[in-house]
Order: C-alpha cells, then sequence, then structure tokens
C-alpha cells in the first residue's frame, strides 16, 4: 500500500506561470526545479492556511506545459545574469551565478479531508464549497513563490477541489477525464528501477562500475556505431550511427530526489549561526536519481503522478518518492 492511500481529494491548480524560477536544481543538474521545491511549496501553503480548513496536504504531482530557461542559445549555454549595482567604492560587485526559467505548471495535489464538530467534510461536501476552497487556495498561490519564481495565475483556468474516486473502474475513469485536461504537457515521475537496472548492465561489462557510472551513462546522449552490411570482397563495412535510447516513449533526466545526512543529528541550540534555534540540525549533501518526462495520457493512475516525502534520521535520508516503477511492477506480475 502506497502512501497516498489515505488521500480522498484532488487538489488542482492548472496552467499556474512562473516567473524566474530557480533552473539550478543542484550541484550537478539544472533545467527544471528540483521536485523538493514543490513539495516544499505544499507544505508551506498547508501552513499558511493555518487551520481554516481541515484538510493535510499528503503529496504533490507537476505538469509542465512550458519552460523557457533563461539562457544564450548555441552548443554552448551560458545563464542570463543580472548586473549588480557598483559597490561604495564604485567598483562592479562579485555576480553570483543564477539560472532563471520561465514555467507553466499544472499542481496537483492529493489531500485528506477531516471532519471537525459539526462542519461538513471540505472534499465530500458541496460543490460550491470546494470551489470556495480552491479559490482560497489559488488567492493564497499567488502571494507566494515557487522555487524562487514569482506566480501569475490566469483567471481563465479555474482551480478546483474534486472528491477522489475509490473503486478502481471509477477511479480510473476519472483520472481518464482529468489527464486529458492537462495536454499538452509532460509529468515528472521518478525511474529508479531503470537507474538499478542499469549498473546491472554496466557491471555485465565492467565489474567495477557504480551508481555514478549508471546515473551519467542515462544522463546523456551515447551514440554508437552500429554495423548495418556486414564487408565484403568488394565493399567494406557499411556503419550508422544512432542515439542508444533506453526507453521508446519519454525521455530521462537526471534528478535530485532529497538529500542525505553528512554528520550525526545535532541537538537545537548546538550549531552556532544556524537560522533556527529550535529545530535539530544536520549538514546533508544532494541525493540523485533518474526521472521520465512521460505525457499524462500515458499514466494510468493519479498515483504514478504524485510524489511524497520520506524522513529516516537514523539513516540520514531525507528521500522525495513517486511510485509510478511499482505500478509498473504491479502490472507486469499481474
Amino acid at each position: 500500500m502506497s502512501e497516498l492511500a489515505q488521500s480522498n481529494g484532488l487538489l488542482i491548480l492548472p496552467h499556474v506561470r512562473v516567473q524566474n524560477a530557480n533552473a539550478i536544481s543542484s550541484p550537478l543538474t539544472w533545467g527544471f526545479p528540483a521536485i523538493s521545491a514543490f513539495i516544499g511549496l505544499m507544505h508551506a501553503v498547508e501552513r499558511k492556511l493555518d487551520g481554516r480548513y481541515p484538510l493535510l496536504f499528503d503529496s504533490v504531482g507537476v505538469i509542465c506545459h512550458s519552460h523557457e530557461a533563461q539562457v544564450t542559445e548555441g552548443y554552448q549555454r551560458a545563464f542570463h545574469l543580472t548586473r549588480n549595482p557598483v559597490n561604495e567604492r564604485g567598483e562592479t560587485a562579485a555576480i553570483v551565478e543564477e539560472g532563471r526559467i520561465h514555467l507553466e505548471i499544472t499542481l496537483v495535489f492529493a489531500v485528506s479531508g477531516y471532519v471537525e464538530g459539526e462542519q461538513p467534510n471540505p472534499v465530500q461536501g458541496d460543490w460550491q464549497q470546494r470551489q470556495q476552497i480552491a479559490r482560497d487556495v489559488a488567492d493564497l498561490l499567488g502571494g507566494m513563490r515557487i522555487a524562487g519564481g514569482s506566480v501569475f495565475l490566469d483567471p481563465q483556468h479555474k482551480p478546483s477541489l474534486q472528491p477522489l474516486a475509490v473503486s478502481g473502474a471509477e477511479r480510473s475513469e476519472q483520472f481518464r477525464r482529468l489527464r486529458r485536461r492537462w495536454l499538452p504537457g509532460f509529468a515528472l515521475v521518478s525511474r529508479d528501477d531503470l537507474l538499478a537496472a542499469h549498473l546491472q548492465t554496466l557491471r555485465a561489462q565492467d565489474a567495477k562500475a557504480d551508481l555514478l557510472d549508471a546515473w551519467l551513462d542515462l544522463s546523456r546522449l551515447n551514440i554508437r556505431a552500429e554495423e548495418t552490411r556486414p564487408a565484403s570482397e568488394t565493399q567494406p563495412a557499411k556503419v550508422e550511427w544512432r542515439a542508444q535510447r533506453v526507453l521508446p516513449n519519454g525521455w530521462l533526466v537526471p534528478i535530485p530526489v532529497g538529500y542525505g545526512g553528512l554528520n550525526p543529528l545535532q541537538s537545537a541550540g548546538t550549531v552556532a549561526n544556524a537560522r533556527d534555534e529550535q529545530t535539530p540540525l544536520r549538514f546533508v549533501e544532494s541525493l540523485y536519481s533518474i526521472g521520465q518526462w512521460l505525457s499524462p495520457h500515458r499514466l494510468r493512475d493519479v498515483d504514478d503522478l504524485l510524489w511524497c516525502a520520506s524522513a529516516e534520521p537514523e539513516a540520514g535520508l531525507y528521500r522525495c518518492h513517486n511510485h509510478y516503477a511499482r505500478s509498473l511492477f504491479a502490472d507486469d506480475k499481474e
């Protein structure tokens, strides 16, 4: 059973425009904000609601409709950087490289609704109540930041809060209708399974290969020579250079999926100059995996789209999870 099993509603914010979002998702990747930025946004929205509605935000899905990275064109790319004002001595201040990107995205939050006293359930309540909740969340989002970028809401695209069907057939039909609204666009899903499988492939060729080798090999475009016609007495062999594709549909990208601890968890207030003296602290580094961009019509269930967070302080792991690959294995077993 997945972490999404208790969610009984979908809060959908369609075609949200984000200007100057952070395109540098980690020390090694760029091109789209890290999925942890959207999970952080989900928690920030829940906190800003401050109990106004009895809703818990469980997970989030992202569909990208358009993107415009602020970079120079050509074989080698560079970020468009802002010119900082001169300092008090009239000298040019140091430039800290910032990668920015303009986005148009649809956000899908899986929520849990609870009954408090005589207040009706916000997910199972009437249509007008659900629409009011969706509008309030959208208005709240309009004053926030997404991955550091400014948010602009299109009044032509209305937010909605919809009950999530429980039965398999009804749920499949509901998701089929929803995913059609998200076209054209691409959803980011996790492919940890491909990383593990590719590691075994590389180790069959080189026993010293590790996960970093597999991650780098999947992150780049590999072009290899393939012999299409063997050599003969009169003609040499014919060779064609072809790009190696791991999957027939979608494309793979390296993504950060959370953080790994570098030191034991320190008690609150014991680390000097910490931003928060009430919370335990530890130093971390990024964790990496492989993601896949897929058109929403290729997803079979809303769980395939959604990302949730988990924390294992004892192991030093703070990860974002998506169950698209798990659903593939479940279908194979069936």
